[in-house]
C-alpha cells in the first residue's frame, strides 16, 4: 500500500472523528434543561384536554437529538442502577431538574474525554498547531482525556455550590415576603405561589424552588412530602430550618408568621456575620499581595533619588 495513501486515510479518518466529536460536544454544552418548561409542564397538566393529548406534536431538532443521547446511554447501560439515582440527586442539587438532565450528562461524560484526546492528537500529532515534543504527545493526549472524566464533575459541584450559596442569602427577603402573605391571609401554598411570581426576576433561584414547592403542595397527597423534596432539592441548612418551620407548623398548628420572621431575623444575622468574618480576614488575605506588588515600588520610589543622587 501507498504509505502517502495510507496517511491521507488516517487524516481523513481522525478528521471526520473530530468533527462528529466537535458536534456532539458543542450540541451538549449548548443544550440547557428549562426549568421554566417543567413548571409550565405541571401547571397545565390538568388544563389539557383529550384532543390536545392525542394531538401529534412535530418531532423537533432537539427532542432527535435527546432521543439519540438517550438511545447511546441506554445501549450503554449507564442510567441503571445506584449510579443513576445518585446521578439524578446530583444535577438536582444543582438546579437541573429536567428529566434529559440525566441523559445530557451521562452523555457528556462519555463524548467530552474522547472529543479532548481527538482534538490533543489532532493539534499536536496532525496539524502540529501546537509545537510539542514526540514523547510528549500521548502524555498530553491521556490528561486531555482525564481533564473531560473530570471537567463535567468540577462544573455540577461548582453550579451546586454557588446555588446553595444563593440561595441562603437570599433567603431571609423570600421569608419576609412570604410572612407578609402569611399575615394576608393566604395558605402556605398560595403565599409560595405568590412570592415566587414576586420573586421571579430578582431571586430567580429561590422563585423556582418556591413555585415547585407549592405545585408539590398542590399535587402531592403527602403535603410532609412535598417539603421534603424542597430540603433535599436545595441541599441548605436554611432551606432545611425553614422546612422544619413549616412542619410543625403543619403537625401542631403553632404561629407560622411568628415562626417565619424569627427564622428571617437569625437567617439576616447569619448573614451579616458571615460577612464581618469575610471582612476581618481581609488583612491576612492582603499581606502577601502587599509584599510582592506593593512594598517593592514603594522601596524604589523611596531609594531611587538616593541612589541617583549617589551616582550622578
Amino acid at each position: 500500500m501507498n504509505p502517502m495513501l495510507s496517511d491521507q486515510s488516517f487524516m481523513l479518518v481522525v478528521g471526520v472523528a473530530a468533527f462528529v466529536s466537535f458536534w456532539a460536544l458543542w450540541l451538549a454544552i449548548t443544550w440547557r434543561p428549562p426549568m421554566e418548561a417543567r413548571l409550565g409542564a405541571l401547571r397545565t397538566r390538568r388544563m389539557k384536554t383529550r384532543g390536545e393529548q392525542a394531538g401529534v406534536a412535530r418531532p423537533s431538532t432537539k427532542a432527535a437529538s435527546i432521543g439519540a443521547m438517550r438511545m447511546l446511554t441506554t445501549r450503554l447501560n449507564l442510567l441503571r442502577g445506584a449510579a443513576a439515582d445518585q446521578t439524578t440527586r446530583k444535577l438536582r442539587l444543582a438546579g437541573f431538574f429536567s428529566r434529559d438532565a440525566a441523559v445530557v450528562y451521562m452523555f457528556i461524560k462519555l463524548v467530552l474525554p474522547l472529543a479532548l484526546g481527538f482534538v490533543m492528537i489532532l493539534l499536536t500529532s496532525i496539524t502540529n498547531l501546537l509545537p510539542v515534543a514526540d514523547n510528549m504527545v500521548l502524555p498530553i493526549s491521556i490528561g486531555a482525556v482525564l481533564a473531560g472524566f473530570m471537567l463535567p464533575d468540577l462544573y455540577i459541584k461548582n453550579v451546586t455550590t454557588k446555588r446553595r450559596e444563593t440561595l441562603n442569602y437570599v433567603l431571609p427577603e423570600g421569608l419576609d415576603l412570604l410572612t407578609i402573605c402569611v399575615e394576608a391571609g393566604l395558605s402556605i401554598d398560595a403565599a409560595f405561589r405568590r412570592v415566587s411570581k414576586e420573586m421571579a426576576e430578582s431571586m430567580p433561584e429561590l422563585a423556582a424552588e418556591f413555585e415547585m414547592t407549592a405545585i408539590e403542595l398542590t399535587y402531592l397527597p403527602d403535603r410532609q412530602q412535598a417539603l421534603e423534596n424542597m430540603a433535599e432539592r436545595s441541599d441548605s441548612s436554611a432551606i432545611a430550618a425553614l422546612v422544619n418551620a413549616l412542619r410543625q407548623t403543619e403537625k401542631y398548628g403553632t404561629p407560622l408568621a411568628n415562626s417565619l420572621r424569627i427564622l428571617s431575623q437569625e437567617f439576616r444575622q447569619t448573614r451579616a456575620s458571615k460577612a464581618e468574618e469575610k471582612g476581618a480576614r481581609m488583612p491576612a488575605l492582603m499581606t502577601v499581595p502587599l509584599m510582592i506588588f506593593i512594598l517593592p515600588t514603594l522601596i524604589v520610589v523611596l531609594l531611587a533619588p538616593a541612589i541617583m543622587s549617589i551616582f550622578v
